[in-house]
């Protein structure tokens, strides 16, 4: 059986602003040789374009906790973040990351909650999950956007995941 992610309430798919999900299946990698590539922020620039000036706050990092605060900028916002749900990845139990993030105020304020899942299959494959919803102006007009730049965004970040983890076993992307 499959996992799902974990929803506040303000969030829930459906009655958000916008909604993004993407997941990725892969052979011959393990949650374990995902979750380093995820769970320390500063290392998303070196394979995910979208992703730029991580910095943490209060001391923290690099990698992320829950509570932890943290800054980067990702589809031309400067999102403000604090991770609220973390847990590494042990035997058959999922990993699990999200946060919540903002950027803006009034009209362009944008909230969003981005949520991650890695949990390992039978037959040696892992899963990867990202979802994200968001609420705002923006995230309306985000919502309405083709090509949808959040589920191409977030492809990419799976993509870039997947071929810096096999890169990091020295397998064939």
């Amino acid at each position: 059986m499959m996992n799902d992610v974990h929803w506040p309430d303000d969030h829930l798919p459906g009655f958000s602003d916008n909604f993004a999900s993407n997941e990725v299946i892969a052979a011959e990698l393990t949650a374990a040789d995902i979750w380093p590539l995820l769970a320390e922020a500063p290392r998303w620039p070196d394979y995910y374009a979208n992703s730029a000036n991580i910095r943490f706050r209060d001391g923290a990092g690099p990698e992320l906790a829950e509570g932890t605060r943290f800054y980067f900028e990702t589809f031309g916002f400067p999102v403000e973040a604090e991770v609220v749900e973390y847990i590494a990845p042990a035997g058959d139990a999922p990993g699990r990351v999200a946060w919540h993030g903002w950027a803006g105020e009034g009209e362009t304020r944008l909230d969003v909650h981005h949520a991650w899942l890695v949990e390992n299959l039978p037959g040696g494959r892992v899963r990867i999950l990202t979802q994200e919803t968001q609420n705002g102006v923006p995230a309306k007009e985000l919502a309405t956007t083709r090509p949808n730049p959040m589920i191409n965004g977030h492809q990419d970040w799976l993509d870039g995941l997947v071929a810096a983890a096999r890169n990091a076993k020295g397998s064939p992307p």
